[in-house]
């Protein structure tokens, strides 16, 4: 039998904050710098398709991602070109699928049959001073679905600073259950899906926990529960902010078992069908 991945002191930490960091998990050479590789050979690749005087650097993992903001500055649009590109990088993909995340996933929820949550999965890119896809706060379940079991597994591929912007999570706000939810943010109407979503009463519900942001570095792991509150934070710095990401899901779960298993946003699948009680119907004014 393999060994357990966590220690009980590590457990009822998770259970009671709703999230834990698992400093250097990953191995920098095995792990993380194929991936760093595949990135900055795929920049390379879409420098040459446009033909850009962009001078692209030797590949080294510190700086993986050079050429990108030229990219950017060029045409936005590439952007979304890198950011599909990326989710489909082999070495991710079977990072994402490695057994080691399933044994967290049964040692924390005690179950010996966790999913991997289909469009659950990819490596997030939030660039400098972009507001419209950045997460605002929200609970995973209400943008994944699956089951109300489940678990997110981020880690950032560069060195997470303030200027940057930090994960941010509501300490133990998984322990109050689900939030009511505004289908739209009418302040920011340019935000769409998973993205629309406000919390209903958001400051004062906000306001009932304390705070924290790690900052964390290529290799180290951060498992969240489904129903702990969290954010993006704000990159000001003139780097984007590289992260992978993905969530499993348990089958054993009720909830799960009665919609499916189905997914959400990404699947078509209207939350609202699925949780009409949890849709408020109007945003707040404040």
């Amino acid at each position: 039998m393999a060994a357990e991945l966590l220690n009980q002191e590590q457990i009822e930490r998770f259970n009671q904050d709703g999230f834990l960091l698992l400093p250097n998990f990953y191995d920098p050479g095995r792990d993380i710098r194929p991936i760093h590789f595949f990135i900055h050979s795929l920049l390379g690749i879409l420098i040459r398709k446009y033909d850009l005087p962009i001078r692209q650097k030797p590949f080294q993992s510190e700086s993986f991602d050079d050429g990108y903001q030229a990219l950017l500055a060029h045409d936005r649009r590439i952007g979304g070109e890198v950011y599909d590109a990326v989710k489909q990088i082999p070495e991710f993909v079977r990072l994402v699928a490695a057994e080691r995340h399933a044994r967290l996933f049964s040692q924390l929820r005690a179950t010996d049959l966790p999913g991997i949550a289909g469009g659950g999965y990819g490596i997030r890119i939030d660039n400098p001073l972009e507001e419209r896809f950045r997460a605002d706060w929200h609970q995973e379940y209400p943008a994944q679905l699956r089951s109300l079991d489940g678990l997110v597994f981020w880690s950032p591929l560069v060195q997470i600073t303030e200027e940057l912007g930090p994960v941010h999570f509501c300490v133990g706000s998984h322990r109050d259950g689900l939030a009511p939810v505004h289908k739209e943010d009418t302040r920011n109407p340019e935000k769409r899906g998973a993205y629309g979503l406000v919390l209903a009463n958001k400051e004062e519900r906000l306001a009932r926990y304390q705070q924290r942001a790690p900052l964390t570095g290529p290799t180290d792991l951060i498992i969240s529960d489904f129903l702990t509150l969290h954010s993006s934070g704000y990159n000001r710095s003139q780097r984007s902010r590289w992260s992978m990401q993905f969530r499993y899901f348990n089958f054993r779960d009720p909830a799960g078992v009665r919609m499916g298993w189905c997914g959400s946003f990404a699947a078509g699948v209207n939350f609202q069908e699925i949780h009409p009680e949890l849709v408020a119907d109007e945003p707040d004014k404040a």
